[in-house]
C-alpha cells in the first residue's frame, strides 16, 4: 500500500514563498518518479514538476520553470515543491503523484492559497 500525504499549503500573500512536503510511506526509490501537479478551481488538473528517483533529474512544465524547484529528502522519503514569487494564479490544490511501473498513486492534495 501507497501512502502520500501533501502538507505545507496554505493562504500567503502574493510574493511570498511556500514549501510543500509530500511525505511517502516508504522508499522513494520504489518509484520511477515523483511528481508534482496543480489544480485550479473550474479548471484541469495540470502537471507542474517531475523528479526520476534513480538519477535526480528533474523537469517543469514550462510555464513554471524559474519559480518552482522539485526537491528530495531520501532520508525522510520526502519531495517537496519549493514556490518562489507566488502569484494569485498559483492558488490551486497541489497533489503529490508517484509513479510506480503502470501505477500512478496520489496523495489527498494542499490547498495554496495567494492573495492579491
Amino acid at each position: 500500500q501507497v501512502h502520500l500525504v501533501e502538507s505545507g499549503g496554505g493562504l500567503v500573500q502574493a510574493g511570498g514563498s511556500l514549501r510543500l512536503s509530500c511525505a511517502a510511506s516508504g522508499s522513494i526509490f520504489r518509484f520511477n518518479a515523483m511528481r508534482w501537479y496543480r489544480q485550479a478551481p473550474g479548471k484541469q488538473r495540470e502537471w507542474v514538476a517531475a523528479m526520476i528517483t534513480s538519477s535526480g533529474n528533474t523537469n517543469y512544465a514550462d510555464s513554471m520553470k524559474g519559480r518552482f524547484t522539485i526537491s528530495r529528502d531520501n532520508a525522510k522519503n520526502t519531495v517537496y515543491l519549493q514556490i518562489n514569487s507566488l502569484k494569485p494564479e498559483d492558488t490551486a490544490v497541489y497533489y503529490c503523484n508517484a509513479l510506480w511501473g503502470y501505477d500512478n498513486y496520489w496523495g489527498q492534495g494542499t490547498q495554496v492559497t495567494v492573495s492579491s
